[in-house]
């Protein structure tokens, strides 16, 4: 009598589990929370259409562009977050919520910026046309740019600068410190800005555009502190306001993957001298 209550529970068990496993199989393969966000971007001013404009979810690294009638479809979830830009007009970011995505299409609007002029200073150098004397007034140029045949974009080499601090505080928070050590601590901050520089895409988008954002938001900066960490890692101020976003993405990286070179291998020093 054991056995067979020791058998019917067994082949019960047996039934439950095989019941499981179908539905595991297809909560993997058909997330029920990805769902496409649909709408339309338009001018505040006349509500017309925004043909071109860039959306981006910050949370998935995906993008898009709207059609000639300004029309999108983008992979959302709820808690994402997605940028919408478009060249004079400002920049918002949308947070989904389960309301947005109820199926209803969304309307957009995009306010125009308000740009503000900047005073130019033109310099002379007091060139008198005496080749001799000219050569030491004319400025020179530390950095050097150069193009790689088949690529679009220029890069730029220069003769590495000491930068001076007023104080040890100013040392300690160093622009490339901070973003070593946020790297390290969200190491998702970095794979996103690679993701960003390596997909067709993505670099499609970002060739396009100049107005630093995705950059600030990915490494949690505002524009001084961008600034600041493009200066820190010897990249000239001809270079940081002409070139893209793409171009200033990969900059960054590059400055990022040798400044984790020279931590690493000064870290290795102080090992080998202990031992």
């Amino acid at each position: 009598m054991q056995k067979k209550i020791f058998y019917i529970v067994l082949f019960l068990i047996s039934i439950k589990g095989f019941s499981q496993e179908p539905k595991t199989a297809d909560s993997i393969i058909n997330p029920s929370n990805i769902v496409f966000l649909k709408g339309q971007v338009v001018s505040n001013l006349d509500k017309q259409p925004l043909k071109g404009a860039h959306l981006f979810n910050l949370n998935s690294v995906i993008g898009t562009i709207s059609d000639d009638e300004g029309k999108f479809s983008l992979a959302t979830k709820v808690q994402d977050t997605i940028y919408i830009s478009y060249l004079g007009y400002q920049s918002i970011k949308l947070k989904i919520t389960n309301d947005l995505l109820k199926g209803n299409e969304l309307v957009i609007e995009l306010h125009e910026k308000a740009e503000e002029i900047k005073e130019v200073v033109v310099k002379s150098h007091k060139l008198i046309g005496v080749l001799e004397i000219d050569a030491k007034n004319v400025p020179k140029d530390k950095y050097a740019r150069i193009h790689i045949v088949g690529l679009p974009q220029t890069y730029e080499v220069g003769v590495k600068q000491q930068k001076e601090f007023n104080s040890p505080v100013d040392a300690l928070f160093r622009p490339i410190d901070f973003v070593y050590n946020m790297f390290g601590k969200k190491p998702n901050q970095l794979k996103k800005l690679k993701k960003l520089k390596d997909e067709d895409d993505l670099r499609k988008m970002l060739e396009d555009k100049f107005n630093r954002e995705l950059m600030m938001e990915y490494l949690d900066m505002d524009a001084e502190e961008l600034n600041e960490l493009l200066n820190e890692c010897n990249y000239s101020d001809y270079f940081i306001k002409s070139a893209s976003d793409l171009q200033l993405i990969e900059a960054v990286l590059l400055c990022y993957e040798n400044y984790k070179a020279i931590k690493k291998g000064s870290t290795i020093k102080e090992e080998d001298k202990k031992q």
